[in-house]
């Protein structure tokens, strides 16, 4: 016991004076200053109609605990180890089967690896493509800023490719050695890449990363096929659980040509970090019982309720969103930049977030029309009790005597 004490003297837990005894030391807490309150209240909005996150209240919560259970109870004991940067063969098995069914890839469990979520795969993609020579990535002169910052930081030069309204220009793509694109439902504008476009995508030599990350989500028909299908010697098939379930599972995953995928293969063993092996398990077993596919068809029918109600109310307003019926988001699309930025700052009078097309204009010549602005409006996000509310405040905003 006198050892514990006086360890905990050592350590600043305990006062010890002689002839006073042992004490708690006393310990200062620490002034977060003035507007801490207020800061935080800026940084989380209350009503929040950004693009990128899906309704996180959603989460099956029940679904993925009892698979969870299920799954470790059956895992044999070597599976709880540091697990194979690959990703374990359990989980890569499966996908290979939903990847085919659900979105038309063509994969086999070898070619497939599992990564922390898309930001992650991209810069070991990245910089996989660095590590075999490839100088320049195509992107898209409209998406996340995020993912050209994760580009440049594995050291590729980008180089913007114009999109219009049958998706990103892929005759614009000659003179770079790779290009990102988002061909199912371009982010952020919404439309589909052309039929055309797609072949001129796959006969290109180049690799192209295919970044489907919302690609089950469609309102009107069945969900356009994945490009790998086409092309899968020089496709990078890239998807995730982000949209699916929650981006805080950090689950994701790459289909990988033969000739990235030693090179892949060595920038997941250098990471960091990788996806945890129980999650990876728990996901396995989600989709194999089918609870996957039913998590699908009710964030379908939801998100598309929630699409409906946003386009009935801004036809209310004579405005009409613009991009084909899917995701998790639309587009507002505005005359003028100033007006764009107006919005955005009133809406944040209200209490509401949102974000322009300014937001996710890449920089560099040609990389935007000029003129072209928008709001992109992410009807995702809020919880189901929330919607309503953020949608009046969305109508307030754009109200003809709030213009």
């Amino acid at each position: 016991m006198a050892e514990v004490y006086s360890q905990l003297v050592a350590e600043g837990w305990l006062t010890a004076r002689t002839g006073s005894g042992t004490s708690v030391a006393e310990r200062r807490a620490v002034d977060p200053g003035p507007g801490a309150a207020a800061r935080l209240e800026a940084v989380v909005p209350r009503y929040d109609l950004r693009p990128g996150e899906p309704d996180l209240s959603a989460f099956p919560r029940r679904a993925w605990l009892a698979t969870a259970r299920k799954a470790l109870a059956a895992a044999p004991d070597h599976l709880l180890g540091y697990p194979d940067p690959r990703g374990l063969p359990q989980l890569r098995a499966v996908l290979a089967g939903y990847l085919a069914r659900a979105r038309g890839v063509a994969a086999e469990p070898a070619h497939i690896v599992i990564c922390a979520g898309f930001a992650h795969g991209l810069a070991v993609v990245c910089g996989a493509l660095c590590s075999a020579g490839t100088g320049t990535l195509a992107v898209e002169a409209y998406g996340h800023q995020a993912h050209r910052g994760i580009a440049e930081a594995q050291g590729l030069r980008l180089r913007p490719l114009p999109v219009d309204g049958q998706g990103a220009v892929i005759g614009e793509v000659a003179g770079a050695d790779a290009a990102l694109l988002t061909p199912a439902h371009q982010f952020p504008l919404g439309v589909t890449l052309h039929p055309q476009r797609r072949r001129e995508a796959a006969r290109w030599g180049g690799v192209v990363i295919e970044d489907d990350y919302d690609g089950e989500f469609r309102y009107d028909r069945q969900p356009v096929g994945a490009l790998q299908a086409l092309a899968p010697d020089h496709v990078v098939y890239a998807g995730t659980a982000s949209k699916s379930l929650a981006p805080g599972l950090r689950l994701g995953w790459l289909v990988v040509p033969s000739r990235l995928l030693d090179a892949v293969t060595a920038q997941l063993a250098a990471a960091p970090a990788t996806p945890s092996g129980l999650d990876q398990l728990t996901l396995a077993e989600f989709i194999s019982s089918g609870g996957y596919d039913r998590q699908i068809r009710r964030a379908r029918l939801a998100y598309r309720r929630r699409r409906d109600r946003l386009a009935a109310a801004l036809r209310r307003q004579d405005l009409h969103v613009t991009g084909i019926a899917a995701g998790l988001h639309a587009v507002l699309e505005l005359s003028r930049t100033d007006t764009e930025r107006q919005l955005v700052a009133r809406a944040a009078g209200h209490g509401l977030a949102l974000e322009g097309l300014e937001t996710h204009r890449a920089a560099g010549q040609g990389a935007a029309e000029p003129g072209r602005a928008g709001l992109v409006i992410g009807y995702g996000r809020p919880p189901e009790h929330a919607y309503t509310t953020a949608l009046a405040r969305l109508c307030a905003v754009l109200s003809a005597d709030g213009r």
